[in-house]
């Protein structure tokens, strides 16, 4: 192994305080401030990273977006051929064919032009059941892991019970691609602070109790690449913020006629095709599409008037961000400070769409940061939660209805644009050879590859 890159998810300059491996990778090289792009989610950011180009040019515009052939949303697809250009290990293995690559977990894995990857895949059967499920290159790769660390503990990766298990399997993971097979370049994603950070809100005790948990894991695989003489590149894609006050620009647009939605059986389902206007809600920006040109300026002045909505990009301020990119919305929408985007559409909790009370990351039109909760209006939540579970071993069709509708229990969020290096990213760099007072998300790529080319290093103490 030559270079190690640490995706840390959510890690923020003020975050080194609590965490004592880090802050000591830090002091052998040096820390600064990362100026992310817009919008600062796991996507866009991450696609930065990898071809060092903004969203108008790799085309990741957020998590997820409308594919108008489609008329469908689709948030957290992960096939590599969605980011548009040269990945860095692209590049890399183009430059030096012995510069082989894992990647563990970062996303659009699929596909990559990787010697090892691994990313999650639920398994959906036909008769309705969701199983924990991987995806890995080589194909027989995620099962050997499994077999050595035991499953992948989906549930802990996302949902009400997401914690530091699923960030302590994917570093256990890597330590042992790393043992079998010695890649030049090693990405890792730890999403541990992610979780409680959106929860509690960043400096809220059990925030600070994460940062100290994922610095524990990060150190683990800091040791490791110390051992092999590695270069250790750690990042964040975004600092998190605390937002405790959610903004409902679909209901807005359905008051007003712009939304559609579809009758169904099992409750309301966004119609797009059919709307003339409607939000991607996605953190703390939203894009919304409008099918005819004629009602963009009626719908700017909508959304403009929403409290909580900042700023509302057209075409030219999109230009001017770097998100102006066929896959945008024709308006761009960026949260004030303090708020974020919920993605409900429907006006009736009557007739709200089962989904809405499961954790469902590729149905729902919008990210849904509620499913990090059982909601807390439910009575007996453990007894309800065992006897879906009892259906599900059982064979029975069964829906894990344990999520609220109530986004307002968030403390929360990322995305917007901001000045205030403190609560944003950090970088973190094991060699002071290129130390800056502040690196942006399009260097990352060029560091990579810079880190690759240098000489190798004796093996430093910690």
């Amino acid at each position: 192994m030559r270079v190690l890159v640490l995706d840390v998810v959510g890690l923020r300059p003020r975050d080194l305080a609590l965490a004592p491996n880090l802050r000591a990778l830090a002091a052998s090289g040096f820390a600064a401030p990362m100026r992310t792009v817009f919008p600062a989610v796991t996507c866009s950011v991450q696609a930065t990273w990898l071809t060092g180009t903004l969203p108008r040019e790799h085309g990741i515009v957020a998590n997820g977006w409308y594919f108008r052939d489609l008329a469908q949303v689709w948030l957290w697809r992960q096939a590599n051929q969605l980011v548009q250009g040269e990945k860095v290990y692209t590049t890399a293995l183009r430059r030096d064919p012995a510069t082989n690559c894992a990647k563990m977990f970062w996303w659009f894995n699929m596909y990559a032009d990787v010697a090892y990857g691994v990313t999650p895949r639920p398994e959906y059967h036909a008769d309705g059941l969701k199983k924990p499920g991987l995806y890995s290159t080589p194909a027989e790769l995620h099962a050997r892991l499994e077999r050595q660390l035991g499953p992948f503990p989906l549930f802990q990766f996302w949902g009400p019970g997401a914690d530091i298990r699923s960030t302590r399997w994917i570093v256990d993971a890597t330590l042992r691609v790393i043992s079998e097979h010695d890649p030049a370049l090693v990405l890792a994603y730890l999403p541990h602070l992610d979780y409680d950070h959106q929860r509690f809100g960043p400096d809220d005790p059990r925030s600070r109790a994460a940062v100290a948990d994922v610095d524990r894991e990060a150190g683990r695989l800091i040791d490791v690449a110390r051992a092999h003489g590695a270069r250790i590149l750690v990042m964040s894609e975004y600092g998190i913020e605390h937002a405790d006050t959610p903004v409902f620009l679909n209901r807005v647009l359905h008051e007003r006629g712009l939304l559609a939605v579809q009758e169904t059986s099992h409750g309301q389902l966004l119609d797009c095709g059919a709307s003339r206007a409607f939000a991607v809600a996605d953190h703390q920006i939203a894009h919304v599409y409008v099918n005819a040109p004629d009602d963009v300026p009626q719908v700017r002045d909508l959304l403009r008037g929403i409290p909580g909505v900042g700023a509302v990009m057209d075409r030219d301020a999109q230009r001017a961000a770097g998100i102006d990119h066929e896959r945008a919305g024709e308006l761009v929408c960026e949260a004030e400070p303090g708020c974020w985007f919920a993605y409900h559409y429907w006006l009736d909790e009557a007739r709200r769409p089962d989904f809405a009370t499961t954790v469902d990351i590729h149905r729902k039109p919008g990210y849904d940061p509620t499913e990090l909760f059982v909601d807390p209006g439910l009575r007996l939540p453990k007894l309800r939660v065992a006897h879906r579970l009892a259906k599900k071993l059982l064979g029975f069709r069964y829906l894990m209805d344990v999520i609220g509708t109530d986004p307002s229990i968030v403390r929360g969020s990322h995305g917007r644009r901001t000045t205030d290096p403190e609560i944003g990213p950090v970088f973190i760099d094991s060699s002071a050879d290129a130390a800056a007072d502040a690196v942006d998300a399009t260097e990352v790529r060029d560091r990579i590859l810079a880190a690759l080319a240098a000489p190798p290093r004796l093996n430093a103490p910690r």
